[in-house]
């Protein structure tokens, strides 16, 4: 309803523009010559004409004879063309790149990753396929800047920038997918790669855009779940993973019919445990056996329709899907007994945009999203723990008409969270979190200069009931209510300063309030292997190393980032590159302190203990059971600053080579480093397509990790390899048939921002096969 006033009120009392002149042009290459299938689009419409062979295109009549063309075709870099007048013929000259060019749908801004104040990346295509995984950490491990929290081959979160949890968002088409993956590394994240179109990775605060969740970065999964046209397309996929036996099954397809559009999608995979060097045996014969990460295997499936009604000006839209997943916890047990999760998510997406050609208000988009999600945690037959989440989220965005050029939106972003979790490892006791913001984006062209401005202003409360300090239920409970005024500004400028270069200049002022894990976690998290203490808290400790639990006189305070990012990009020719460095103050940086304490689990295992407010001294116990290190949320000043580069050169016409690197260096500005931060990696990849042939081989190497932080071990320093070649088959269009080995040297890689590193290195050598086909 809200949605449906806001576009009322748009329509009426709002004047249309006098009508104006035709546009029409013709789209070339730097040589002159045409370029045939370009897209132009009248930014802030759907008003949109293709070029034909001759590189021509006509725009319909608009409304204004002042807009702004959008113009963009593979293998060339985008270009925004501003037209005053219609009557005048355009010609409008493309430079082409070796570098992969896409629009970028997680910002507001009309720009392609070249092209934005904010580092983004964009994995699409061949290219997404060819990096998909059971987990989406894993499949966007070799993006520059991104590593894996990595919980053996069942759960995988996204590092950006040595940042995950909660200061990275993981969105489905722009709205929080709704998951427990950021309170936990053994929690498995819900978006799914197997059927997306692309996936966005915005490096450093993204606030603005996204919330106070999203200091760190926001991996975007796009996929076309709401159709946006008629147009029918699909792609499919059958693969065999060696590594695990595994089986993978996925799909979609799109089609329309007059003003109504559909889309089906589903996935199926099912593993068995992982095969892992380092732990093999000589058979009697010689032979070599791999070792295998015990209660690694999963299976997961999911399926997705949607539809939508189309318009001359726009859409609107509905999906509707569910996702089930059953994985194994490694090195997670009770009484010699494996514990396994057991998860399912309903998941509810509308959206609607529409075009206006009006004085004041040029395009409004809204998002809602609601997210039902639960996970088990079982020990044989019975339910040990279960998590709960449930995710209302909404956001309207309003674009007004050009302003001397200057073109934006002012958004309305709300959303209301239900987490919960009972049994006797839920560490964080019920929450709710509801947060409100408005945030105004603009941005303009001077010249050669493109500037980008925003502020975002937030509030956040956190109302949680049934907060204890004593080990039994009925006694020691407590209400904490909790309000923060987080606030983010931006400053981003693009500058092509000589033809196939641009500089990026992004400065951005963020806060975040701390979230209910930081500030409330009070119990054994046997997924991270630790004993956790919130920021809410204070621990007392003695001598003896008894310790208790009171809460803290200090107030939470908001953490504040302030962020510098700088980009130098050449794209034109057969040679192009990105090369960029950043800087991170933050101020009040919460993360988990090693105490030196320990605490013991209550199960007869290797993890945690529920009775913090007991004074810790077993030594007339009969029986102690294995003890738990004690971590302490703690709000401290960081520093966070680092490199990323790659260089893309097409050295012949069926050779491209990819050299990529990229490290984090992260301090804590009292001394010492902040724990578990990826180390220094450099890459070569290279590309050959020869005909219906096709061979991509890459290799990494990552550093030795000596940068620990207190109790925490170094990793040894090691070489990933891996190779895939591939055939398209003739008779079935675009399908193509593809032998893949990972881990070809066979070496024991263990991942030094893993929880469980010394227990689950990655997998060993595996060959996989399979074929894929889009239509």
């Amino acid at each position: 309803m809200l949605k449906r006033s806001l576009l009322t009120l748009g329509c009426l009392g709002l004047s249309s523009l006098a009508s104006a002149a035709t546009i029409q042009g013709v789209v070339q290459d730097d040589a002159g010559l045409p370029v045939s299938g370009a897209t132009v689009q009248v930014v802030g419409t759907r008003t949109a004409s293709t070029t034909n062979a001759a590189g021509e295109f006509v725009l319909p009549e608009l409304s204004s004879d002042d807009v702004e063309l959008h113009v963009r075709a593979p293998r060339y870099m985008h270009k925004n063309v501003h037209v005053h007048g219609g009557d005048e013929a355009l010609h409008i000259t493309l430079d082409g790149t070796v570098m992969e060019v896409v629009d970028v749908t997680g910002l507001p801004w009309h720009v392609s990753q070249l092209e934005s104040a904010t580092p983004v990346t964009v994995l699409q295509g061949d290219s997404l396929r060819d990096q998909q995984s059971a987990t989406l950490g894993d499949t966007l491990g070799k993006q520059v800047g991104v590593h894996s929290s990595y919980y053996g081959p069942v759960a995988g979160t996204p590092i950006i920038r040595g940042l995950s949890g909660p200061r990275v968002l993981v969105a489905q088409n722009g709205l929080d997918v709704g998951d427990v993956s950021r309170s936990g590394p053994d929690h498995a994240v819900t978006a799914e790669a197997t059927t997306a179109r692309q996936i966005e990775i915005l490096r450093g605060p993204a606030t603005l855009f996204y919330g106070s969740g999203a200091v760190g970065g926001v991996v975007n999964v796009v996929d076309d779940r709401i159709p946006q046209d008629t147009d029918t397309f699909g792609q499919w996929q059958l693969e065999y993973n060696g590594a695990n036996n595994e089986p993978v099954v996925q799909g979609s397809v799109n089609a329309g019919a007059g003003d109504f559009a559909f889309h089906v999608d589903g996935f199926w995979r099912e593993a068995d445990d992982l095969e892992i060097p380092g732990y093999a045996e000589a058979e009697p014969d010689g032979d070599s056996t791999y070792g295998v990460l015990e209660n690694s295997a999963y299976d997961s499936q999911g399926a997705t329709i949607g539809g939508s009604y189309l318009s001359d000006n726009g859409f609107s839209g509905i999906s509707v899907g569910r996702l089930e997943r059953t994985y194994g916890i490694p090195g997670h047990s009770h009484d010699g007994v494996d514990v396994q999760a057991e998860l399912s998510q309903d998941r509810l997406q509308f959206v609607n945009e529409y075009s206006f050609d009006h004085d004041l208000l040029a395009e409004a988009h809204f998002r809602y999203g609601y997210t039902d999600y639960e996970h088990r945690e079982l020990e044989g037959d019975a339910i040990g723990t279960t998590f709960g989440n449930e995710l209302h989220e909404a956001r309207l965005e309003l674009f007004h008409q050009p302003l001397a050029e200057w073109r934006g939106a002012l958004s309305v972003h709300v959303k209301h969270e239900d987490t919960w979790a009972q049994g006797e490892e839920a560490f964080t006791p019920p929450s709710i979190t509801d947060s409100f913001a408005l945030a105004l984006m603009e941005e303009k062209h001077f010249g050669d200069w493109l500037l980008q401005l925003g502020a975002r202003v937030e509030r956040v409360e956190v109302d949680a009931s049934d907060v204890r300090l004593d080990g039994e239920a009925e006694r020691g409970l407590y209400r904490v209510e909790q309000a923060f005024n987080p606030y983010s500004l931006s400053l981003g400028t693009v500058w092509d300063f000589t033809d196939g270069y641009n500089l990026a200049v992004s400065v951005s002022h963020a806060k975040r309030a701390p979230s209910a894990t930081e500030s409330l976690s009070l119990g054994p998290h046997l997924g991270a292997g630790s004993y956790e203490v919130g920021a809410l808290f204070d621990i007392v400790a003695n001598d003896a190393g008894d310790w208790v639990v009171n809460f803290s006189e200090q107030p939470l305070e908001l953490e504040t980032s302030n962020n510098i990012d700088i980009s130098l990009r050449k794209f034109a020719g057969d040679v192009g590159f990105v090369a960029g460095v950043f800087y991170n103050r933050v101020d009040n940086f919460y993360y988990a302190r090693a105490t030196g304490l320990e605490s013991e689990s209550g199960h007869d295992h290797d993890h945690g203990h529920d009775h913090a407010h007991e004074e810790h001294d077993h030594a007339d116990d009969e029986h102690v059971d294995e003890l738990l290190p004690v971590y302490q949320f703690t709000a401290a000043d960081a520093e966070l600053y680092g490199f990323e580069g790659e260089v893309h050169w097409q050295v012949t016409a069926p050779l491209t080579l990819r050299l990529t690197t990229d490290y984090t260096r992260a301090t804590l500005r009292s001394g010492g480093n902040l724990p578990r931060i990826p180390p220094l990696r450099a890459g070569v990849a290279a590309d050959y397509e020869a005909g219906a042939w096709k061979i991509n081989a890459s290799a990494s190497h990552y550093f030795e990790a000596d940068n620990t932080a207190a109790l925490e071990t170094s990793t040894d320093d090691y070489t990933w390899v891996d190779a895939e070649v591939s055939y398209a088959l003739p008779l079935l269009g675009d399908a193509r048939v593809y032998l893949r080995g990972d881990n070809l040297l066979n070496e024991t890689a263990r991942v030094h921002s893993s929880f469980i590193k010394d227990i689950a290195p990655r997998a060993a050598r595996s060959v996989s096969a399979g074929i894929r086909a889009t239509f």
